[in-house]
């Protein structure tokens, strides 16, 4: 779990197919540097600018790290669904900030039978943390307007958010084999902050 606050997100992003591509080598014996070698060589992640791939290997190999055999099966094989959720709980386990954001505000709507994401319920949420770290604080509103849009994004892409321009939540269906397997590794809080 990340102790730190990061703003990688904004330049990584959702990255479903990136994971599932790099969840596959890791599941055939490849090393970190080997998986590096074989997603630049061979173009698996069919990225166009070296930069963009490599932002995107960096956010996905940390994520993979945190998946354990089990998960990267049913990431590999499972349903869309399940993928998208085990893909959602990777980011909320190597992104602090971003588990906040899903524990403090889309659970808690969540739970409360509230679908409604607003607009000022990011920025509250933004502007507490600020206030409460001095190294959120010195980020720059570029940068903060450009995590707004990737939470967005990543809650549009896992199918929290019922639409991308929308404002509406919705709940996702998370398979109980999958969230007994969660809850058995010690990890439940992270079923919690998903609303579930």
């Amino acid at each position: 779990m990340e102790t730190q606050y990061r703003a990688s997100l904004h330049g990584a992003g959702y990255l479903l197919f990136e994971l599932k591509q790099v969840m596959k080598l890791k599941m055939d014996g490849l090393s970190t540097n080997d998986i590096r070698k074989k997603v630049y060589e061979e173009n698996i992640f069919q990225g166009s600018k070296k930069s963009s791939i490599q932002r995107a290997l960096t956010s996905v190999i940390k994520r993979a790290e945190v998946i354990d055999q089990k998960l990267g099966k049913l990431l590999i094989e499972g349903s869309l669904e399940t993928s998208k959720v085990i893909n959602l709980y990777a980011i909320m386990k190597t992104d602090l900030l971003f588990y906040e954001f899903m524990n403090e505000v889309v659970s808690e709507k969540l739970h409360n039978n509230n679908f409604e994401l607003e607009k000022k319920d990011i920025n509250i949420f933004f502007t507490v943390k600020s206030e409460q770290s001095a190294q959120l604080a010195n980020w720059s509103e570029l940068t903060l307007t450009k995590l707004k849009s990737t939470y967005l994004l990543v809650l549009f892409e896992s199918g929290i958010l019922k639409e991308r321009q929308g404002n509406e939540l919705n709940r996702l269906i998370i398979d109980d084999y999958l969230k007994e397997h969660i809850n058995h590794i010690g990890d439940s809080k992270y079923i919690h902050a998903m609303g579930g």
